[in-house]
């Protein structure tokens, strides 16, 4: 995977939790150019997003601990978190977000072993001779006593215009008393046709996973190269928000929220259909 990691030498300034030493108002860390801003790793960015490690990013933070999912210092993290050069997230849709991952009544966190987040990756494959782009969509799974990445579902071009199953009285069909004729009529669908796809239930989908393997056990397809990595998150309530890499000059770089939109019913749905490549 060539995914360039930003690694900053920098050393977060030592942060007191009290006003007025290295905490703005109200109670947020001050990103004057003292903090090593980068969030290096997907990892760090849970441990930010929850204050899961300190400041410096040196120490971290387990239940028990004094600082262990502190507030102030919570917050100061998630500030930090947004692509700040790029993105056209607004200040208030980002104080909305932070007043509800922070509220005292029902604090919310992000967790890398719970459902709720997966991964987009971007990638170049040589199909048939020729190059093509792939999206591939990641989940974690369970696996013995720890984890595994596994695909979930590809969006492929080559496959798109396959199964453009015809509807209404374009749409060929089995007489329903075709069973009367030992279904010999299915030559119709077989040999025929076109289109045999017309001949399916109504709900049939068509499984590009599947064919997208069955291609590369052909030997049709080859893996080239990882152009890209984002990452979906539907984990804190009403709210989506996505993460990218950002690598540039400054404090505000590495993985950082690139998206955001608070969640009104239906939402949701059309969303993950649309990071699916399903609409």
């Amino acid at each position: 995977m060539r995914i360039i990691l930003l690694i900053l030498a920098i050393s977060f300034a030592s942060i007191s939790l009290v006003p007025g030493q290295g905490i703005g108002s109200p109670g947020t860390i001050k990103d004057d150019g003292r903090l090593a801003a980068s969030t290096k790793q997907l990892n760090q960015f849970f441990r930010r997003f929850n204050a899961e490690e300190s400041p410096s990013g040196e120490i971290r933070y387990y239940p028990g601990d004094s600082l262990y999912h502190n507030v102030p210092l919570r917050q100061g993290f998630i500030q930090i978190l947004f692509d700040n050069q790029t993105s056209s997230i607004s200040k208030e849709l980002k104080t909305e977000f932070i007043n509800t991952v922070l509220s005292s009544s029902y604090p919310q966190y992000i967790n890398f072993h719970r459902e709720g987040w997966f991964s987009e990756v971007q990638t170049d494959f040589i199909y048939k001779g020729k190059r093509e782009k792939v999206t591939i969509i990641l989940k974690l799974q369970p696996e013995g006593l720890g984890y595994e990445w596994v695909f979930d579902a590809v969006s492929f071009d080559p496959f798109k215009n396959l199964f453009n199953k015809p509807v209404g009285d374009e749409k060929d069909f089995l007489h329903p008393l075709s069973h009367e004729l030992g279904f010999m009529n299915l030559r119709r669908a077989f040999q025929d046709s076109k289109s045999p796809e017309a001949y399916t239930e109504t709900s049939f989908t068509p499984d590009y996973l599947t064919l997208f393997l069955y291609e590369m056990k052909l030997g049709n397809l080859r893996f080239d190269n990882v152009n890209g990595v984002r990452f979906h998150f539907f984990q804190i309530e009403g709210w989506y928000f996505e993460v990218s890499q950002f690598n540039r000059p400054g404090f505000n770089t590495g993985w950082l929220i690139s998206n955001l939109v608070k969640l009104k019913p239906g939402d949701k749905e059309t969303i993950q259909k649309y990071i699916y490549d399903q609409n």
